[in-house]
């Protein structure tokens, strides 16, 4: 953690989607036939947001709902769960977004957007920025959804140009095609967005839309020639690949049961801003990463899954104690 007060730099900033998730409480059956939903805070860069709090970072996300009561909602549970909502414009003519998924465990979990003809999160503009504490911040994190259309574009490349491309400026590769007009549009958006970024954190589908290469080893070497710093491929129950120019780290996966693996990345994505500014070193970092996210896949929903440092110690240590 940083000093705290009212001047000390947010520990992350991320920018990018919120919404409403609706997910049911019924497994193994079509949204047709659910009888009852829960309702969550959803979006990628919030849980993000969220999954950092939960390691006791002071976070924040730039983003945008409508003027609606999910929208008062988004606020409410922000607030709650340890995240700062300053960031949080409100576009009147628009609405708060939903996201319904279906759950079929262990790895089929169908995701319904609801965000036309724009989602507000996406209307976001300079004037949306506070660029001074994006250029603080310890951790800036953005998402490829982001880079999907204008204005938040353009809005993103001049959060980018306010970092001039400092230390843990990440790029999650979350590659969704509902999004793009096509994957090669998006190609063509990632690859200019890795240049202005130091971190990529992607699976090995959204590796090859980044850098059209799928083998972990290939893929995270072709995202250092593209600039970055640190490249980490997430390969799922074949565990994580972490590279550097120097340092190769593969840590091996955390098996579970999973109940729904949606918010699992953004848990992963959370938790490894916190052993990053932590200052562990690489394979410590990704073990963590690793765990934390596996936790959130045993969970049903996403923001409120989010495990704690505690959470994740303890299952470290019992893997220790295993290996010992």
């Amino acid at each position: 953690m940083t000093e705290t007060g009212a001047s000390a730099p947010f520990d992350l900033i991320t920018i990018g989607r919120i919404g409403v998730d609706i997910y049911p409480l019924q497994d193994g059956v079509g949204l047709e036939d659910v009888e009852t939903f829960g309702k969550f805070l959803g979006g990628s860069a919030t849980n993000v947001s969220i999954a950092a709090a939960r390691h006791g970072l002071r976070s924040a996300v730039v983003t945008a709902t409508g003027d609606d009561p999910f929208g008062r909602y988004a606020h409410r549970e922000l607030r709650r769960l340890g995240v700062d909502d300053r960031f949080v414009s409100t576009v009147e003519t628009l609405s708060t977004p939903v996201t319904f998924c279906e759950i079929f465990p262990p790895d089929d979990f169908p995701l319904y957007f609801y965000r036309d003809p724009i989602a507000p999160d996406l209307t976001i503009t300079e004037t949306d920025l506070d660029l001074d504490e994006i250029a603080r911040a310890r951790v800036f994190w953005a998402t490829v959804t982001g880079l999907s259309r204008e204005p938040s574009r353009t809005t993103h490349h001049v959060a980018w140009n306010a970092r001039a491309k400092a230390p843990l400026t990440v790029l999650d590769l979350d590659y969704r095609p509902m999004f793009w007009s096509s994957r090669a549009a998006a190609s063509v958006e990632v690859r200019r967005a890795l240049g202005r970024v130091t971190v990529a954190v992607g699976n090995r589908e959204e590796c090859e839309v980044a850098v059209g290469e799928s083998d972990p080893y290939r893929a995270a070497d072709a995202l250092l020639d593209h600039g970055v710093e640190l490249a980490i491929v997430k390969q799922g129950p074949r565990g994580v690949l972490a590279k550097t120019r120097e340092q190769t780290v593969e840590v091996e996966p955390y098996a579970v049961q999973v109940v729904n693996g949606l918010g699992a990345g953004d848990g992963f994505g959370g938790a490894l801003c916190h052993g990053l500014l932590q200052g562990w070193d690489l394979e410590r970092t990704i073990r963590f990463a690793n765990v934390a996210g596996a936790i959130v896949a045993t969970r049903r929903e996403c923001s409120t899954a989010m495990p704690t440092t505690a959470e994740v110690e303890a299952v470290l240590r019992e893997l220790d104690g295993v290996r010992a």
